[in-house]
């Protein structure tokens, strides 16, 4: 087939339906840059996908042959699929409300381009998702359980009300990415967040230990029985979080600004937990006077060099 050719009928036939590239795209969960090049002859679809471009389109598969004519008046039911024309898409938020959920339970979806795409309360369950980009995407809501993420990148993307049950993360990007009220179970290690803000997250009961963090933010996040030892928080902000009953052990908060942070030991103040509380390194950090005087209750841990806000 004649990629140009393919193309050519694919941009008719999308701008018969009064749909934009990003809409098109959206619908078949690639990036607007693959429609884009799949109608300037520059690559093609699979012949999976061609299935779906007829449905959206509103055209049979033959149209796509390249001895089929690409007039407008013969393609099947271009115009019969609604009597208003659908608006181009400016604004993500404005088709959420009529988004169908999407479920990709047990799909095979390695290293697949979800970049840029929005997609409000998707299910990956029990899927392979390694090496997959979810850059820049808006995955508001969605469900990532039992699913393999391996080196995935969700760099830029917006994970409010995301949940991570029991998801291998090890090796996955977060840099600059916004999670709001997100649950992360993980399992797995070595995820990256870097200058990623987490409001509200939850990341109870997880096995952090070779977690990177840079540069973040915390509010609210709850870190209670996790496994934080030897992680580096040099430098970030806390406000509103809790590090309950979590292992601390040789975790350093240097220059750390900490605001309204509780910490607890996970068990009762023996002779153990009094060694483990002194590996934990507050050199240089900023705290407000409660957190401070609940951290010198504790007793074991050097606050000697801190400054109280």
């Amino acid at each position: 087939m004649d990629s140009k050719v393919i193309g050519e009928k694919i941009a008719k036939a999308r701008k018969e339906k009064n749909m934009s590239q990003a809409q098109l795209a959206q619908q078949i969960f690639i990036s607007p840059q693959a429609v884009g090049k799949w109608e300037r002859g520059e690559s093609m679809p699979d012949i999976t996908t061609f299935d779906r471009l007829a449905e959206i389109l509103g055209v049979d598969l033959n149209y796509f042959s390249e001895n089929a004519p690409s007039v407008t008046a013969e393609i099947p039911h271009a115009r019969e699929s609604t009597s208003q024309p659908v608006p181009v898409m400016e604004n993500a938020t404005n088709s959420n409300d009529r988004q169908v959920l999407i479920n990709l339970t047990a799909a095979d979806l390695q290293e697949s381009d979800f970049a840029g795409v929005v997609l409000h309360k998707g299910k990956f369950k029990a899927s392979s998702l390694r090496g997959a980009d979810f850059s820049n995407a808006d995955l508001t809501g969605s469900l990532f359980d039992a699913t393999d993420a391996r080196e995935a990148n969700f760099n830029g993307a917006n994970l409010t009300e995301c949940h991570f049950s029991a998801t291998e993360l090890t090796g996955a990007s977060f840099d600059k990415s916004v999670l709001v009220r997100t649950t992360l179970n993980m399992s797995g290690q070595g995820a990256k967040f870097v200058d990623a803000s987490l409001v509200d997250v939850k990341l109870i009961k997880t096995d952090l230990r070779k977690t990177v963090f840079q540069n973040c933010t915390f509010t609210g996040v709850d870190f209670s029985y996790c496994d934080l030892r030897g992680i580096d928080f040099n430098g970030q902000t806390f406000d509103g979080v809790r590090f309950d009953k979590s292992a601390l052990n040789d975790v350093s908060f240097r220059g750390a600004a900490l605001r309204n942070v509780s910490f607890t030991v996970p068990f009762s103040l023996t002779n153990k937990s009094h060694l483990a509380l002194k590996t934990i390194d507050f050199y240089g950090a900023t705290m407000d006077k409660l957190t401070y005087l609940a951290l010198k209750g504790l007793m074991a841990v050097d606050l000697s060099n801190v400054t109280i806000l």
